[in-house]
C-alpha cells in the first residue's frame, strides 16, 4: 500500500440513536456556542482541543476551515454525533491517520457536557470503528488518554480495546498538576468481540 494512498471516510454514519457527520460551514454559529459551553469541561482534559480556542462566531468558522481542510487532505478526520431524534450535539469523534501503509489510525472523543452518561460516546466509536474496520481496512486503532479520566478509559474498553502502555506522569496540567497517560489499542482480529453497545 503506497504512503499516498487515500481513505475515502463516509461523511455520514448512522447508528441506533445517532446520526454522525462531517461538520459543514454553516455549523458555525451552534459550534461557536458549543465550544463555549464545553469549554469549563474540557479544560482539565482536552486544554489542547481546538474547542478551547472558540470565543465566537470567526474563531469557530476558522476551526471548521482547518477540519474540512484535514479531510480535504485525508490528514484527519473530525464528526459530530447528533441524537437522531432531536438533532442535538452529543459528541464529537476525531480519526487521524497514523500510517498509511499498515493501515493504522488514531481516536478521540469528547462528550458534550449536558450529554454524559448516556453512552453516546461509546455509540458513536463504534459507529467510527466498524467504518475504520470493515469500510477503510484498517488493521489497527489506537487511543490516547489522562489516566486519570476514568469515563474515558471505560469508553476505550467497553468498545473492546487493550491496555498496552502507561505513560506515568507524563504531563503537567493548566490547574498545575500533574497525570500521565494510559495507551490503548485494538486489532482488526480482535474488533466486535469484546466491545459492547454502551
Amino acid at each position: 500500500m503506497a504512503d499516498d494512498v487515500r481513505f475515502d471516510m463516509p461523511e455520514s454514519i448512522e447508528t441506533g440513536r445517532l446520526h454522525l457527520r462531517r461538520y459543514q460551514p454553516d455549523d458555525a454559529h451552534w459550534y461557536a456556542e458549543m465550544s463555549r459551553r464545553n469549554q469549563p469541561h474540557l479544560a482539565r482534559y482536552e486544554a489542547g482541543n481546538a474547542a478551547m480556542f472558540i470565543h465566537g462566531v470567526q474563531d469557530a468558522a476558522g476551526v471548521l476551515r482547518d477540519f474540512d481542510e484535514a479531510w480535504d487532505t485525508g490528514i484527519a478526520f473530525f464528526l459530530g454525533a447528533f441524537e437522531r431524534g432531536t438533532g442535538q450535539f452529543v459528541a464529537q469523534i476525531y480519526v487521524g491517520v497514523a500510517d498509511r501503509k499498515l493501515p493504522a489510525f488514531q481516536v478521540g472523543y469528547f462528550a458534550d457536557a449536558g450529554h454524559e452518561g448516556r453512552g453516546y460516546v461509546t455509540e458513536a466509536l463504534n459507529g467510527v470503528l466498524h467504518t475504520l474496520f470493515e469500510t477503510l481496512g484498517a488493521h489497527r486503532v489506537a487511543l490516547l488518554c489522562d489516566d486519570i479520566n476514568e469515563r474515558s478509559w471505560r469508553v476505550a474498553e467497553r468498545c473492546g480495546f487493550t491496555r498496552e502502555g502507561h505513560l506515568r506522569e507524563d504531563k503537567r496540567n493548566p490547574d498545575g498538576s500533574i497525570s500521565g497517560t494510559l495507551c490503548y489499542g485494538l486489532l482488526s482480529r480482535e474488533f466486535g468481540a469484546g466491545a459492547s453497545s454502551a
